[in-house]
Formats: structure tokens, C-alpha cells, sequence
């Protein structure tokens, strides 16, 4: 490939450039691109008869119009025994986030950081505060949603996001941690889970929050299409939400939002139910045996992950963007250099899990790009790493430019008061309360620990009840009563006990109660069919 293909790579602020752009530009002789560990979807799925039916609708498929997005998700919605009225399908869940944006995000969004642009990037377009939450890299990128909760209440952020698993880390969250989260956010104007990758997962049986954002006011969980079903160019995904916030959404959307390639894939997926799991069964393998080739490597760090991709820090010495140029000049692979990620650097490669065959032609590359010597090694000696934050000193600069004095400044107050976790407010203009940065010298995580096992409640402070916007249908237990919220000063000394998950016959939080979500209120129930459902890893049925 000429050093034309790298510039694309120089001209793209915040995402890499398409295969169609890397294709045309590299001139591979019948449209043949690289080795694809960048873009992340599943490998296996559709199968190659599933391609070759599409293929012979093809004609038809790109010629007609598509029936209406109501049909398409009344269809999906089949699928994963979701009512319709709770769910949105987007072109995509760029689409959604956007719309997301525009009608519930009022003045500003909370998000950890690294993450997935879009949640930072829209916002800002928009001219929202974007209150910006660092993972350390010391602590392996691991979100403490204690103290995550804590933030938000300091900088008085009305939207919260959570990304689960987070992009690129793969960073997972337990359900039961996620739960008491929602309910500890419940006087927000909105949550946002992001499970766009939560499909690959296998820390739990059924990990997603789906049933429980159907039950609150200002609960929405995205899911993504394309990436589990590998089929990023068709462009689709929903959103999961009690009738009001989803009908918002779905209210503003084009009536042909989707296309006819969208619309034949979610009629295909009923027969194809066995096919799905068992892609998804090979990608969770596929995630271990690649996690343990790449540590490996010497120097090489490899983060644990419970999606379709693995993060990785470069031995020291190696620069990124070096690596990522010549991994596709000269060995036809495509990585994900990870430097243009708010909270991230170039130290980090995301890697996107693929069929062994690739990936020993991965890791074949990578041992020549970083040790060899047939045109210099990238790392002139192996080494094992540094206790360096390369992702906060990130967020430190834009901090600094954006929102005020930056971390060195908050971490100097919080030492100097002597309090640890978060620094207490500053007065106005002087920074964002963030917390206390983790010391430099802590050593970066074991390669490849398999995910813990649910440490226990997240003490984090429960807000006052949501006045309920619909009564029950029948006589049922009152809610447990909820403490007012503390102020966010003591939030950290004396948080409130979490509450339990909520009982089947009681609204949450003023949200709808199961019942009404499952079969009343025109909110009809769906036969189970046999396809995996949107809880996750079980099967309807």
C-alpha cells in the first residue's frame, strides 16, 4: 500500500477512514481492502448463505422503497420480546444520539472518558457542557460509578451516560451495580446506557438493563445492529425506554428512516436465531485466545474486555500512529490507533477480535513492526511499561482549556485539604471538581484477568421519589420511601443505603410498574420465538 492510504488517516479528526476510502486509495485489485482489526463487528455473522440470499434479493432490495420503521421494529420487537410502544429504531445509533441530544439533554451530559466520540462530540456541537469523567489508566480504565455518582452530583450534571461495555477499553459493569446506579440518578433529567456492545459480553447471564429502563422515567438504554450482526454499512440500532421517552424520539424520525437492506435483514433473523448465538459463542472464544497471543508480546499491555475488541498499550518507545501506518504499508492489517480519543493517547491500539488466522498475521506484524530490524524496530529495547496516566494527562490539557484550572490544580487542592476521593467544589471559575488523581507509581494491571465477580452495592446517594406520572392499574405496595438527596459535599462521608431491585407490583421511581409494561395498557406481549432476547445472553422461550 502507497503512503497515500496513511494520509487518509491524518485528514480524519476524530475517526479512522472508511474501508471504501482506504480501498479506492490503496488501489487493491478487486476491491480487496486490508486485514480490518479497526471497525468493530462480528466476523461471523451473517453467514456466507445469508450473504448469498441477499444477494440474489439484491436487485429488488435496492430498487423498491422499504415498508414504514414501524413495521421494521414491529418485527424486531417479535424478536426480542420488546413492546413496540418502549422502542425506536434509528439509521444507526449515531442517529439516535443525536435525537437524544436535541430533545432530552437540556444543558449538560456527564460522560467517562475515554468513551465513544459521539457522546462527547455531539453535545459539544450543540453547545451543552460536556462534564467529562477520566478513567485512570492505572486502575486499568475501570469505572467506580460510586464515585462516578459523586461527580455528577458536585458539578450539578443533569444527564448521565454510561457505556457498557465501554468503548475501547471494554471496560464491564455489573447489572445489579447499573440498577442501583438508575435509581441513585433517578432526580436526573436523564440516563443514558450505551449497550451497543453488550451482546459479546459473558460476565453475566443476563447482562443488559433493557426491563429496567422500561420501568423508569428517564432510563434509556442504546443497542446497536451492525456491530452484533456485522453489518455496519446497513446502519441500524434502537433505543429501549418507558412509551414517553420512546415515543419523543420516535416521534421525530423520517417514517422511511430505514432502508430496504435493514428491513431484509430483521425478516431474515427469525430463521436464524441458532446461527447468531453460536457467532456470538465464537467471538467470546475468539476474545481469549487473542487476549493471550497479544500479552505475549514483551511490553505490550492487553486491558480486559467484554466486547468485540481488545485494548492495548504499546510497549514503551512505540508511538501509535508509527505502528498503525506501518501495520498497513507493509503488512495489510488495519489497527485502531486510539491518540484522537478524548482520555486516551497513542499509546493505545483498539483491536478489534478476529478468526485466529488473522490474528497470528497480527501478531506476526506487530512482533516485526516493534522488534525487528529489517527497517528499525519501533521499540529499540523491550520494556514493561511505565506507571505514566497517558489518558488523564489527556483529559488534563482539554480540562485546562475547557473547563478551567485542569486536574494538577484540583488534585493539589484536594492534597492540600486533606480530603480523599473528590476535591470539594471550587470557587466558580476556578476548575471542575474531578477526582483525586491515582498515583503515578501504581502498576498497570495483569494481562487478561477474567472479569470479577459482582463486588457488592454501589454506595452511592439515593435522590428524593420522582412524582409518578401514571398510577398503577391495580391497588399496590406503596414505594419504598427514598431519603432526600445529600448535598454534594457530604455525598462521600454518608451515603445512603442502596435500595433493592424494585418489586414486580410497584413503579419506580415513578416510572411504569412491570405489569403495565408486559401486558397492559396496550402494551402487548410478544410469544416467545426461540430468538436470544434483549436481556441478553438467554433465550426466549
Amino acid at each position: 500500500m502507497s503512503g497515500n492510504v496513511t494520509s487518509l488517516f491524518r485528514s480524519t479528526a476524530a475517526h479512522s477512514p472508511s474501508m471504501a476510502a482506504l480501498t479506492r486509495e490503496g488501489g487493491d485489485e478487486a476491491g480487496a481492502g486490508p486485514v480490518d482489526f479497526c471497525i468493530p463487528c462480528n466476523p461471523y455473522f451473517p453467514t456466507p448463505a445469508m450473504f448469498d440470499e441477499m444477494a440474489v434479493r439484491l436487485r429488488d432490495i435496492i430498487t423498491y422503497y422499504p415498508s414504514s420503521a414501524d413495521t421494521i421494529t414491529a418485527e424486531l420487537c417479535s424478536l426480542l420480546q420488546l413492546p413496540p410502544q418502549c422502542v425506536a429504531m434509528g439509521n444507526g445509533s449515531t442517529e439516535l444520539i443525536t435525537w437524544i441530544d436535541h430533545l432530552l439533554v437540556r444543558e449538560s451530559l456527564a460522560v467517562p472518558v475515554p468513551t465513544f466520540g459521539r457522546w462527547t462530540d455531539q453535545p459539544m456541537e450543540t453547545g451543552k457542557r460536556v462534564d467529562m469523567f477520566p478513567l485512570q489508566e492505572a486502575g486499568g480504565f475501570a469505572l467506580d460509578l460510586a464515585r462516578y455518582a459523586e461527580f455528577i452530583r458536585a458539578r450539578g450534571t443533569r444527564v448521565a451516560v454510561v457505556c457498557n461495555p465501554n468503548n475501547p477499553d471494554g471496560g464491564y459493569l455489573h447489572k445489579q451495580a447499573l440498577v442501583q446506579f438508575m435509581d441513585a440518578m433517578a432526580d436526573r433529567d436523564l440516563v443514558v446506557v450505551d449497550e451497543s456492545f453488550l451482546e459479546f459480553a459473558d460476565a453475566e447471564a443476563e447482562p443488559s438493563v433493557v426491563q429496567e429502563a422500561m420501568l423508569r422515567p428517564n432510563v434509556v438504554v442504546l443497542r446497536s445492529l451492525g456491530k452484533n450482526f456485522g453489518l455496519h454499512g446497513i446502519r441500524f440500532g434502537y433505543l429501549v425506554a418507558n412509551p414517553a421517552l420512546a415515543g419523543r424520539v420516535r416521534a421525530m424520525l423520517p417514517k422511511w428512516n430505514l432502508n430496504s437492506f435493514a428491513e431484509h435483514v430483521v425478516f431474515m433473523l427469525r430463521d436464524h436465531g441458532a446461527e447468531y448465538a453460536q457467532s456470538l459463542h465464537q467471538v467470546r472464544r475468539d476474545r481469549l485466545e487473542m487476549a493471550g497471543q497479544l500479552s505475549a508480546l514483551p511490553g505490550l499491555t492487553v486491558y480486559p474486555s467484554q466486547g468485540n475488541f481488545l485494548f492495548v498499550r504499546l510497549p514503551v518507545g512505540a508511538e501509535g500512529t508509527v505502528v498503525r501506518d506501518r501495520m498497513l504499508t507493509e503488512h495489510r492489517v488495519l489497527v485502531r490507533e486510539c491518540g484522537n480519543k478524548i482520555g486516551s493517547s497513542s499509546r493505545f491500539l483498539r483491536l478489534v477480535v478476529r478468526p485466529q488466522v488473522d490474528v497470528r498475521r497480527l501478531v506476526s506484524g506487530l512482533e516485526q513492526v516493534l522488534y525487528g530490524s529489517r527497517r528499525g524496530a519501533a521499540v529499540p529495547e523491550p520494556a514493561t511499561g511505565t506507571g505514566y496516566s497517558s489518558g488523564t494527562a489527556a483529559v488534563d490539557r482539554l480540562m485546562t482549556q475547557t473547563n478551567g484550572a485542569g486536574m494538577r490544580a484540583i488534585a493539589a487542592q484536594a492534597a492540600g485539604a486533606g480530603v480523599p476521593g473528590i476535591a470539594a467544589a471550587p470557587a466558580a471559575g476556578t476548575g471542575m471538581p474531578l477526582p483525586a488523581a491515582v498515583a503515578p507509581q501504581v502498576p498497570p494491571p495483569a494481562p487478561v484477568p477474567q472479569p470479577a465477580p459482582y463486588p457488592g452495592p454501589v454506595p452511592v446517594p439515593q435522590p428524593a421519589p420522582v412524582p409518578q406520572p401514571m398510577p398503577a392499574p391495580a391497588p399496590a405496595p406503596a414505594p419504598m420511601p427514598m431519603p432526600a438527596p445529600a448535598p454534594a459535599a457530604a455525598a462521600a462521608a454518608a451515603p445512603y443505603p442502596p435500595v433493592g431491585p424494585t418489586p414486580p407490583g410497584v413503579p419506580a421511581h415513578g416510572g411504569l410498574t412491570a405489569a403495565q409494561v408486559r401486558g397492559t395498557n396496550g402494551l402487548e406481549s410478544v410469544p416467545a420465538t426461540g430468538w436470544p432476547n434483549a436481556a441478553g445472553m438467554g433465550r426466549a422461550g
